[in-house]
């Protein structure tokens, strides 16, 4: 006979099971940026789960928000607008403000006069 005690069963959670309720869930949170680990937390699941199961949502949500934002930042420059211009330039044609320095590689020069107040 053993003296050894019966080992409790290990509880395991089921496996997740994505509802449709929660890929449209998923889908809206991501759309706006909400940090996945977040998500997560919301779905009392882990992030690793969240981007086996939703990896379509996740993905395409960023696509389309950034499809989406790019379209109006466009048709505001094509309307003329200069801030939208300026931004699409800085941010998609890699224009940049030339400053003294730039060239060359020294930094900007400026000049500081102190004055006697007496």
């Amino acid at each position: 006979m053993s003296n050894q005690k019966p080992r409790a069963k290990r509880v395991t959670k089921p496996p997740h099971k994505p509802t449709v309720k929660n890929k449209n869930f998923v889908k809206k949170q991501a759309l706006v940026g909400t940090p996945q680990e977040t998500i997560a937390d919301i779905l009392g699941i882990d992030a690793k789960t969240l981007r086996k199961y939703y990896r379509e949502q996740l993905d395409h949500s960023l696509a389309q928000a950034n499809g989406e934002v790019g379209g109006k930042l466009y048709n505001k420059a094509m309307k003329g607008d200069t801030a939208a211009i300026i931004w699409w330039e800085k941010t998609r044609s890699g224009m940049r403000e030339a400053r003294e320095g730039d060239n060359d590689g020294t930094p900007p020069s400026f000049t500081i006069n102190i004055v006697n107040p007496n």
